[in-house]
């Protein structure tokens, strides 16, 4: 045993003598590094030969190994520094979270002895705390009885769950909604007129926008907004201010006799509360807005019914608008409902359907939006589920007739659709050539078309065919507005010889007298970046 404690003591020792040298020898640096007497020592040694540029040299030594400790110094202060903030925040953070606890259990007192008065409040009036279910987190109070009796023995009244789970009331939640269901009781549609073409169509909302309203769009835009509209249920009117995109919707809407709803976005929109309403549990009764009363309504006519959203991307349309992208995402039209409400109550409106609302075909929802520094860029979500159109340059004035407004019905309206799709389908040649461009792109730019956007190319182009445009034009704008877009989010400074070899490729595919806008379009990126 002797032996391992002299070796243990030996083995210690010479460890502790390690660590001794580590700290000695650091000490001896340290000293090392600021013995200025032996520095000043050092340098009267050797300066009394020194040459004018030697002094010099010497001078900038000195000064350069100054700077140094100087910054070695001020980044030590930063470090320590940086360390106390850290510090001190994660301090801050356990206080906070102390403090959040703390209030979660005041919150649960509370909550217990709001129970606790309710239930007093509830056996003062006679009735049986537990035959009284809690109303607190969204439900109705209920009762098994339609009647009780306070003490005193007076009745009361209150709301009952039949069997079929409607909750039988007097009240009312839905006061707008109601007040279409009156209107509708009456109501005798208009006379459509449903020998219109398309093309006919375009010439006299034209003519009309200008003899009546002073606003002058060219027959392309027109077109574009109708073909938009058999491909899509949202628009996007995108440009520069003044060009009419709050205009276009509203003078349709006039010119079809049924106004169109706007709606301000405004940059606090956060959900869907903000468009379509929201039930209030201290009135009892439901927010409503103008879009929802829009869309409620529409389920009752056949008109051609728009909502303008206004300024659309000063708040993020994915946020208030995300419900209704997933919706009309939906292939079968039959599943397109919007949940407004968890139960049922004998009261609501004709129309709602087990607390949900029906979103109709004859409904189109068009954005406006400016790209600038106060709103927020549209996602790639939004805009492949949209229809583009860039209203870049304001109306040239022409002379017009007189054209007065007219009735059509949606019905007619789709059946134009139907019979445009049948009678211009894009060319076997152009989808020949359009698989052949996707290819393209997908090999030098990694980007795809995507079978949405065919899917829509294939509506939008023989509807611009039928109000009197031309194929090529109307592949073209798809393919500016839908695909090309995609490219803003490459690297774009490394890929300039791309971007030329595609505008060379499509004039050699297409032809050299097609493809302005998508050639425009890509020469602008190239510029860009």
């Amino acid at each position: 045993m002797n032996n391992f404690l002299k070796w243990f003591f030996a083995f210690i020792t010479a460890m502790l003598q390690g660590f001794g040298e580590i700290f000695i020898g650091f000490g001896r640096g340290i000293k090392q590094v600021f013995n200025i007497p032996s520095y000043v020592t050092m340098f009267r040694s050797y300066c009394g030969a020194f040459s004018v540029v030697e002094w010099i040299c010497a001078v900038l030594a000195v000064i350069i190994v100054i700077g140094i400790y100087v910054l070695l110094g001020f980044m030590l202060v930063l470090a320590v520094r940086k360390y106390l903030r850290f510090r001190h925040s994660i301090v801050s953070n356990e206080d906070l979270l102390e403090e959040i606890a703390l209030l979660q259990q005041r919150v649960m007192k509370l909550m217990k002895e709001k129970d606790e008065i309710m239930a007093l409040k509830v056996t003062q009036m006679g009735l049986s705390p537990s035959g009284v279910l809690s109303a607190v987190n969204g439900t109705v109070s209920e009762i098994a009885s339609g009647e009780q009796q306070t003490a005193e023995g007076a009745p009361v009244t209150v709301p009952a769950l039949a069997e079929d789970g409607i909750i039988q009331t007097t009240e009312q939640r839905f006061s707008k909604l109601m007040e279409v269901d009156n209107f509708y009781k009456n109501y005798e549609p208009p006379e459509y007129d449903n020998s219109v073409t398309l093309e006919e169509f375009v010439e006299r909302y034209r003519n009309f926008a200008c003899s009546r309203m002073h606003l002058y769009y060219d027959h392309k835009t027109i077109r574009l907004f109708l073909a938009g509209m058999a491909s899509t249920k949202l628009i996007i009117l995108q440009g520069i201010s003044g060009t009419g995109k709050t205009s276009l919707p509203y003078s349709l809407g006039k010119f079809l006799q049924v106004d169109t709803t706007i709606a301000s976005v405004q940059p606090s929109w956060r959900d869907r509360t903000e468009l379509f309403g929201y039930f209030n549990e201290f009135t009892k009764s439901f927010n409503e807005t103008e879009v929802l009363k829009r869309i409620y309504s529409s389920n009752y006519n056949n008109d051609i019914n728009f909502i303008l959203l206004d300024e659309m991307n000063i708040a993020r349309v994915e946020y208030y608008f995300a419900e209704m992208l997933s919706i009309l995402e939906m292939p079968n039209a039959d599943e397109w409902e919007l949940d407004i409400v968890p139960n049922v109550w004998s009261t609501d409106p004709v129309k709602l359907d087990k607390g949900k609302i029906v979103i109709p075909q004859n409904i189109w929802y068009i954005g406006t939006a400016n790209n600038d520094d106060s709103t927020y860029a549209i996602s790639d979500k939004v805009y492949d589920r949209a229809q583009p159109i860039n209203l870049d340059t304001k109306g040239v004035a022409f002379d017009a007739p007189d054209t007065p407004p007219m009735n059509l019905g949606y019905d007619h309206l789709n059946a134009l659709f139907e019979e445009a799709f049948k009678m211009y389908p894009i060319s076997q040649e152009n989808l020949k050539k359009i698989q052949q461009l996707d290819l393209w792109v997908i090999e030098k730019l990694r980007v795809a078309f995507g079978n949405r956007i065919l899917k829509q190319m294939g509506l939008f182009v023989p509807v611009y065919v039928a109000c009197g445009g031309d194929e090529l034009d109307g592949i073209d704008y798809v393919l500016a507005t839908k695909i090309f877009r995609k490219f803003e989010s490459l690297n774009l400074a490394m890929l300039r010889e791309e971007l030329k070899e595609l505008c060379t490729y499509l004039t050699k595919l297409f032809g050299k007298n097609s493809m302005h806008e998508s050639i425009a379009y890509l020469e602008r990126l190239q510029k860009l970046f």
